[in-house]
């Protein structure tokens, strides 16, 4: 046999092997791409079958989310008293106060600016507004107009501790004759006092007007220290006019009866000091002397305030009670002030235990008290402590401050009052008053 032919046979086997292999596997890719195109028209028809039911779905939940923004919407109505928002707060607000005629409202923010509020129209959509920005360093925490609008003692606070700065506009120049209105003057510092409470800070200020027996009409200013401390200074002159300290270990706030004639502190414990404040006949301070004590809350005092009389307390403890004081009383001869009335905190947590009021504001003709806890405001009345009106809701967070205004607006036929409330969610708010009903 020739030797060549078995290496040809082999050489046409191995050939035909691997020819059966490529084409093998070319046909297998063939029908592989058949296969594959087959299923991906299937995969598209499954998605264009899908495309309704993605698309109703769509519209489910398109509608649910106009759902929320509806339910939104209205959990965002405004309460019926809710009267209007003052905006252009970049922080904090920890202070407020209405000047005398009602038309001004002064803000302290954490922003570092003190603003005055022009309110001549307290429905306006947006209010003009007098800017005072702190010298560096010093963040506003209070604020209180002493006599009139153009003046306002303002409490702040840094690292090295509290101040008092008097801010006050110089009267503007007579006219020349020309048509043009001569501008008013930004407000200048007039008196400052740093470190007024060592490095404690002022949880409060409180102007009033003397006008008690010999008093001169002054307006005089109680600064409230966290600690223990009091101080009464002069509104205009900044003069300090005396100082008591309260031993009981923190205070939570302090107050003057609208004559000027005492100085009440809520502090740590469940009484209350009262103070007397002594004028001479030439009109000015002579001294504090402590005049008495209220005695008859459990626990400790969180807020009071005067009624427009000055004779007499409406105060709030923790112990979930408000009682009503009578402080006319003969405080020389050693006779005590008296509970005229008292009444349950008609606000519960969510699990019916009742809570306490953070601050009480009393309206300027004693028929309405304001008091809140947290974000929550309530009118009630100081003769009944029946609940006038709630919004729960009156600010997103705590509210820091409150305070009546002390110019009547009219409403229909009758007269109402404007109240001011401040937040740690950077809003101002202004409140009308609920209808008291006499029966």
């Amino acid at each position: 046999m020739d030797p060549i032919l078995p290496i040809i046979l082999l050489s046409i086997l191995l050939g035909g092997i691997i020819a059966f292999l490529i084409f093998g596997n070319y046909f297998r890719k063939q029908k592989s791409e058949v296969e594959s195109l087959a299923k991906g028209e299937l995969v598209d028809d499954a998605n264009n079958a899908k495309k309704p039911a993605k698309s109703a779905h769509v519209s489910k939940k398109s509608q649910s989310k106009h759902q929320s923004h509806v339910d939104k919407e209205h959990s965002k109505k405004h309460h019926p008293l809710d009267l209007n928002t003052l905006k252009g707060h970049g922080d904090s607000v920890g202070g407020l106060c209405f000047s005398p005629d009602g038309r001004n409202l002064a803000t302290a923010c954490a922003d570092g600016v003190v603003r005055i509020f022009k309110l001549d129209d307290v429905s306006n959509k947006s209010f003009k507004f007098l800017r005072i920005n702190m010298p560096a360093g010093n963040h506003p925490v209070a604020v209180a107009f002493v006599g009139d609008a153009s003046s306002t003692v303002v409490a702040t606070q840094n690292l090295s501790g509290s101040s008092l700065f008097m801010y006050g506009e110089d009267k503007a120049k007579p006219s020349d004759g020309s048509k043009q209105q001569p501008k008013l003057p930004l407000p200048e510092i007039k008196w400052e006092h740093h470190k007024v409470h060592d490095k404690h800070s002022i949880l409060n200020l409180f102007a009033t007007v003397a006008s008690f027996g010999t008093a001169d009409g002054s307006t005089i200013v109680a600064s409230c220290s966290e600690a223990t401390e009091i101080k009464l200074w002069h509104g205009k002159t900044g003069k300090p006019l005396g100082t008591v300290d309260t031993n009981q270990l923190k205070n939570h706030m302090a107050a003057l009866s609208p004559n000027g004639r005492f100085m009440a502190a809520a502090a740590f414990t469940a009484d209350v000091k009262i103070w007397e404040i002594i004028y001479s006949k030439d009109g000015s301070v002579k001294e504090i002397v402590k005049a008495m004590q209220l005695k008859g809350h459990k626990s400790a005092v969180t807020s009071l305030c005067f009624t427009p009389n000055s004779e007499q307390v409406i105060t709030a403890s923790k112990d979930g009670t408000m009682k009503v004081w009578n402080i006319n009383v003969r405080y020389h001869m050693d006779e005590d002030p008296k509970i005229l009335k008292g009444f349950p905190i008609p606000l519960l947590d969510s699990s019916g235990a009742t809570l306490h009021y953070d601050h009480l504001s009393l309206s300027p003709d004693g028929k309405i008290l304001a008091a809140t806890h947290g974000p929550t405001l309530q009118w009630l009345c100081p003769e009944t402590g029946k609940v006038l009106d709630t919004d729960e809701k009156a600010h997103d967070g705590d509210i820091t401050c409150i305070a009546w205004a002390l110019r009547t607006l009219p409403t229909g036929n009758s007269e109402s009052f404007i109240l001011a409330t401040s937040g740690v969610d950077k809003k101002v708010k202004l409140w009308l008053a609920p209808e008291v009903r006499t029966t």
